[in-house]
């Protein structure tokens, strides 16, 4: 007989519509109530557990892969405001250089923690669903052959319960019923060993896949605080540049016009009223604050400080000789009852509060 494809004859082809036929008839029978079904009540339990393993493992590999879109997501958008904040920053302004490592060190936490997701989360999900196809497909075959086996079995039966035996038949039929029932014998023992022990390690995997994503998304987060730290303190010192430049504009502007003011007071004639306002306050003076803590003094330029007390915030001569977080002042009682600057010191700015 001429071959109707590679490998396949057509004697095989005609065999395979006979068993498709076969078992399609004995189905129709046992729906009909004509011939009985092979039934194990345990198995169809372990068929709906692996259906739910399966659907449940593919819906957390979805979500996963879903989740790692918004980590890149995430990642790019950082990365654009990182190049945005790059390109306003003007290069003498305060920390440029740390400015440009930061933007590095966070582009290269979010490439970490992107390629860790997908190396101990994403792709350990993968591996895990690789096994279901081939059990699917094998649940398929051990149903296939159960109806093979219930049809060999329902034919031997009724050959047995024929008027005129065929011992020949019967004895063919006979065999054809102990090769399906041992096919089908030999899958379903397979699977009844597989089933329960793929249905138990899902646990595990579940485990192994959220205890890594928890333990990269800690270590992420802690060290992207500690990033996010340094950008603030950088910022909070480029204000503190911005307001110390200000100031001393501020200061070289009233110095300026306080010269002007005295040569038109020393020109005034006599008896003339002038606006000595400017005086009420001591030379240098920027803002005042109240204390809100002790301060104990631990060094001869420091200030005592007690809870309430005024302070008269001077700017320094130079200020490059300010610390950060220390400020200049003068008790205002002091320079209420003195009117000069004896009693200026250094503070630390947090036991104060600005007026």
């Amino acid at each position: 007989m001429a071959e109707m494809g590679k490998g396949v004859t057509a004697g095989k082809l005609a065999i395979s519509v006979q068993k498709r036929l076969t078992r399609a008839q004995e189905k129709v029978l046992q729906k009909l109530g004509k011939s009985d079904e092979t039934r194990d009540v345990v198995f169809e339990e372990m068929v709906t557990n692996f259906n739910k393993q399966m659907s449940e493992g593919t819906k957390l590999q979805k979500d996963l892969k879903a989740y790692l879109a918004a980590v890149k997501a995430m990642h790019d958008a950082s990365r654009r405001l990182q190049d945005c904040l790059a390109d306003m920053y003007e290069p003498e302004w305060f920390g440029k250089e740390e400015m440009d490592a930061l933007a590095e060190d966070t582009d290269t936490l979010w490439l970490d923690y992107h390629q860790n997701l997908t190396d101990k989360s994403v792709v350990n999900m993968d591996t895990y669903l690789t096994q279901f196809p081939d059990i699917k497909a094998r649940i398929a075959k051990r149903d296939r052959k159960m109806v093979d086996f219930d049809s060999a079995r329902h034919h031997f039966a009724n050959l047995q319960k024929g008027k005129k035996k065929d011992e020949a038949k019967i004895a063919k039929a006979e065999e054809e019923l102990g090769r399906a029932q041992k096919i089908f014998e030999e899958l379903n023992v397979e699977l009844q060993d597989e089933l329960p022990v793929l249905w138990d390690r899902r646990v595990g995997v579940y485990v192994e896949t959220f205890q890594t994503m928890a333990k990269n998304q800690e270590k992420f987060h802690r060290d992207m605080s500690k990033l996010s730290e340094n950008l603030n303190d950088i910022m909070t010192k480029l204000e503190e540049q911005r307001e110390f430049k200000n100031t001393g504009e501020k200061l070289e502007a009233a110095k300026s016009e306080e010269a002007n003011h005295s040569d038109s007071a020393s020109s005034a004639p006599k008896g003339a009223v002038t606006n000595d306002s400017d005086a009420e306050m001591p030379p240098g003076f920027i803002y005042k604050v109240k204390a809100v803590h002790d301060y104990a003094a631990t060094d001869g330029d420091e200030l005592e400080l007690k809870v309430d007390d005024m302070v008269l915030v001077l700017a320094f001569d130079n200020p490059d000789e300010q610390d950060d977080g220390w400020l200049l002042g003068l008790k205002e009682s002091h320079w209420v009852q003195k009117k000069d600057l004896s009693g200026k010191g250094v503070f630390p700015e947090n036991f104060t509060t600005k007026i």
